[in-house]
């Protein structure tokens, strides 16, 4: 099978799996604050950079799983375009306070997150 089907696969995969996340903290939790994205980011960050060290540093992932793992389930795991939305969602409701608060903790622990990936990478 070529790697443009487990491409699909994986990234459906990744796509239930966020809304399955996004819809658990929406239905378990009392806040307006996308809890559920920021969440979702925070661990596709981490596991972007897991993978990528695993694979460039350790080469213990190949380029052909790197590629399905980042592009696939990742690139639909985590949810920039949601991210997006909901700042403008926040933004237009008149939540500055959330609104703020989102775009700091999503871009700071994001990045954050993909250097403890690295990191982490190091003690396999």
């Amino acid at each position: 099978m070529s790697k443009f089907f487990f491409l699909i696969i994986a990234g459906g995969i990744g796509a239930l799996l966020r809304y399955s996340v996004s819809l658990f903290f929406l239905k378990y939790t009392n806040t307006n604050f996308p809890l559920g994205v920021l969440l979702v980011n925070i661990l596709g960050s981490f596991l972007f950079g897991l993978i990528w060290a695993l694979s460039e540093d350790k080469g213990i992932i190949g380029p052909e799983v790197r590629l399905v793992i980042l592009v696939g389930f990742l690139g639909s795991f985590t949810t920039f375009s949601t991210f997006a939305f909901d700042n403008i969602s926040l933004f237009s409701n008149g939540q500055i306070g959330y609104f703020i608060i989102n775009i700091l903790l999503n871009n700071l622990l994001g990045i954050f997150f993909v250097y403890l990936g690295f990191k982490v990478s190091k003690l396999v």
